[in-house]
């Protein structure tokens, strides 16, 4: 939020300068995050006065003046802007100066062969408005000579961050109020001005939807002249980054920027019948003032008329009903609107305003009737024309919360011992009401104060007042010597295995833990419930992530659709579930997807690569043995998910219950479901399924010590049937014969000629590692025996 420092003295009577205001913002919670002096742009522009205005004798479009600087003599200034004349004063930019429009340095210079020596500026050109039809026009008492930025009154502006618990601070008033709180100045009362309503008003306002606008207050203004608003108003939203609209409009706009007051104004003359706010109908569109067509449901409220819907309450106003330079009659409204409807409307229509961000954290339920007279007085004394009285459908919020507070709280909670007066002096000035006559005090917050919930609330408002830079820094208490490490083992298993996966070329992607809602829906297992958000920063992604993999397509075809030929990317983070008792449930997870090119084409490999199934498996491998998984205990076996390809996906699992990952091609109708184009490969590891290692051990390796006799291989050729796993066969292999096998590896597989139907030769080598002397030919015959007969249990026969 921006403003001015001369907004704020309109409110803080104060000699403190924009440093020591920053500084004082910073100390009591509200982050100061810029502080610009437009001064300072306009260094080197003075107050002139055009003396004479020559035509140019090269060009039938410039002009040649001499300019009175106030300082020595005149100065010769080409200028080509059409109300230049001799008499008028302007704004005149010298050699050196540099224009804020465009950050061009004035230099003295020749055009069209005659000698000027500077410009003279317009409005635009010193970002001041829009006007680019001519030069800047000054009144005749303008001082010649005089810096123009100290004429124009350019004030420095705060750029300050206003946190959600804080809507008292969404206006300037707010601030000022927290300043004079901490003694940096007094705070000025509002001044409401006195004004006759004349008359009943004229428009039927009601509200017909009390959950969502409790109350709607509102008058009629007849006989306005609304033209443009004058310069003290002007610099006072352009201070805000506001664009001057029309008188009507900046005066709304300046009770919402001022007082956290959000208001709006109709004109009278395109409304129909009663002025209402409902529920909307399913289906009903408006125009918004933003020039888009939003289609609204039955859970958003809005104003209307008998004509229809005006306004998204609380958020836009419709294009329709707006006010322009034609409108004589307006209707005010100014309402209060609950804040979860504002925030879940503005989240489904994926709409943002001032109006919303003020409605949605919740304005002053209080400052209803005083908001509006405010507005009308404004409205009357600048534009014009006779009030009615107002009409109040409904009452807003009017129970303020009353708490139980010890002001010895402050010290236990805020760690500083302040003086119960001066914490009483804090409080009233904050506009707490406190009955300190008997223990615990009882301390009424002000309405507009909706972040006030308990005591330590009330102790956060004293300490931030008082100041937190008083509260001394108390180091913890630590034991001697090095520090243990703070880690737990699944941190440090996270950690090794993010390395691991970058060391295998994986690039690591960080996605959201919320995705749509389709999305989250295609991988939820059976038997397992959706996490959906109550309260999400957009109803396109609302459901928690139910898999590693959704946010990993989402990347890889963000990737795609830039032009990447491939990606190969894995993500360490939660999966997230809801029980079937309503509690919920979190899983780590390592996901991995591989898209696009393997290999990229070239003269010896020809087309491109792709990934495959195969790829999948070695990288869930790899993965699961450097997270500490027993690999070679493994099953190999089906189930990956309806989400995976059946014929090329599979599950890896320690015995058949115990799955620790699952990999392979992914389905295509999950592809369809994410527009990608595929084939695409897929790995999740359920980190939580992996057993602990015995006796809590690090992840470090232990010494490799050689052997110090060679090993011994041998080659097996079995007849197995075609259904048999090659996987199940190696297992049966290496559990032959504990002791000696220390491999076994599939080398040959072959089906067809010689191959009996419904059979497959597998090949297998086994490495036998011989202990304290070498094998003798007996010992490596009966090894052989056991092998054979371990693999003839699975159906397998030895290959003659």
């Amino acid at each position: 939020m921006k403003f001015s420092l001369t907004w704020l003295k309109d409110h803080l009577e104060t000699e403190a300068s924009a440093a020591e205001i920053a500084a004082k913002l910073n100390a009591i919670g509200i982050e100061v995050e810029g502080l610009e002096d437009p001064a300072d742009r306009l260094a080197g522009f003075r107050v002139a006065k055009v003396l004479t205005a020559a035509p140019h004798p090269d060009a039938d479009k410039l002009q040649v003046l001499t300019v009175d600087t106030g300082e020595g003599d005149p100065l010769q200034v080409v200028c080509g802007a059409p109300n230049a004349r001799a008499g008028m004063k302007g704004v005149l930019g010298l050699p050196g100066a540099v224009v804020p429009a465009n950050g061009m340095e004035l230099r003295k210079s020749a055009i069209r062969g005659v000698e000027s020596n500077g410009m003279m500026c317009s409005t635009r050109e010193l970002e001041l408005g829009d006007d680019h039809d001519g030069i800047i026009e000054l009144p005749e008492d303008a001082p010649v000579g005089e810096s123009f930025a100290a004429y124009h009154g350019a004030s420095p502006v705060f750029d300050v961050a206003i946190t959600p618990n804080r809507p008292d601070c969404m206006g300037v008033y707010g601030i000022a109020r927290d300043l004079a709180a901490a003694g940096l100045g007094t705070l000025k009362p509002i001044t409401m001005p006195a004004f006759d309503a004349q008359g009943p008003c004229s428009v039927d306002i009601r509200t017909d939807d009390p959950d969502g606008c409790p109350a709607f207050f509102g008058r009629v203004i007849r006989g306005v002249s609304n033209g443009s608003s004058p310069d003290w108003l002007q610099q006072r939203l352009l201070s805000a980054g506001q664009r001057p609209i029309s008188l009507l409009v900046d005066l709304t706009n300046y009770l919402m920027l001022g007082y956290g007051r959000p208001a709006h104004a109709y004109d009278l003359a395109k409304l129909t019948g009663a002025v209402v706010a409902r529920r909307a109908q399913d289906g009903e569109q408006v125009l918004a003032l933003n020039e888009k067509t939003y289609t609204l449901d039955h859970t958003m409220t809005v104003i209307a008329d008998d004509s229809g819907v005006h306004d998204i309450a609380g958020i836009m106003g419709g294009e329709h009903s707006g006010c322009s330079e034609s409108t004589a009659d307006v209707l005010l409204e100014l309402a209060y609107f609950d804040p979860d409807r504002i925030g879940a409307t503005g989240r489904k229509l994926g709409l943002t305003s001032d109006a919303r961000t003020r409605f949605e954290r919740g304005v002053d339920p209080a400052f209803l009737d005083d908001g509006l007279d405010l507005l009308t007085a404004l409205i009357l004394e600048l534009a014009g024309g006779t009030a009615s009285e107002k009409i109040r459908a409904g009452s807003p919020p009017s129970e303020p919360k009353v708490l139980a507070f010890d002001p010895a709280q402050t010290l236990r909670l805020g760690g500083i011992e302040i003086d119960p007066n001066e914490q009483q002096r804090i409080l009233t000035s904050l506009d707490f009401v406190v009955d300190a006559s008997a223990m615990p005090w009882q301390v009424t917050a002000p309405l507009r104060r909706h972040d006030i919930e308990g005591p330590a609330d009330l102790v956060e408002e004293v300490v931030r007042i008082y100041g937190l830079d008083k509260v001394a820094s108390t180091p913890l208490d630590r034991s001697d010597g090095v520090a243990r490490p703070t880690a737990t083992p699944e941190q440090q298993a996270e950690r090794k295995l993010r390395r691991a996966a970058a060391a295998y070329g994986l690039d690591e992607a960080v996605t959201w833990s919320f995705l749509p809602p389709a999305h989250a829906e295609h991988f939820v297992a059976e038997g397992e419930a959706l996490w959906v958000l109550e309260n999400p920063i957009s109803e396109d992604m609302k459901a928690m992530r139910p898999s590693m993999i959704p946010g990993l397509l989402a990347a890889a075809k963000r990737n795609a659709d830039r032009g990447a030929s491939g990606s190969r990317l894995f993500e360490i983070g939660r999966r997230y579930f809801r029980n079937a008792d309503g509690s919920s449930d979190e899983r780590p997870t390592l996901g991995v997807v591989l898209a696009g090119e393997k290999d990229a084409r070239g003269w010896s490999s020809g087309k491109a690569k792709g990934f495959d199934a195969f790829d999948a498996k070695a990288v869930a491998e790899r993965l699961l043995a450097e997270a500490g998984a027993p690999v070679d205990k493994l099953m190999v076996m089906g189930e990956a998910g309806a989400q995976f390809h059946p014929g090329q996906s599979a599950t890896l699992r320690l015995g058949p219950k115990t799955v620790l990952a699952r990999f392979g091609a992914l389905h295509p109708a999950t592809l369809k479901a994410f527009d990608i184009d595929g084939p695409v490969m897929a790995v999740e590891i359920f980190l939580d399924a992996i057993p602990a290692r015995k006796g809590g051990g690090t992840f470090a390796r232990s010494a490799y010590a050689p052997p110090a006799l060679q090993s011994v291989m041998r080659d097996f050729a079995f007849l197995v049937p075609s259904t048999l796993a090659a996987g199940e066969l190696v297992r049966a292999v290496k559990g032959a014969d504990k002791a000696s096998i220390v491999d076994a590896r599939v080398f040959d597989v072959f089906a067809g000629q010689g191959v009996p139907e419904g059979k497959t030769s597998i090949a297998v080598e086994v490495v036998l590692q011989p202990g304290e002397k070498s094998f003798k030919d007996e010992e490596l015959k009966a090894i052989s025996e056991r092998v054979v007969a371990a693999a003839s249990k699975l159906g397998a026969e030895l290959r003659a």
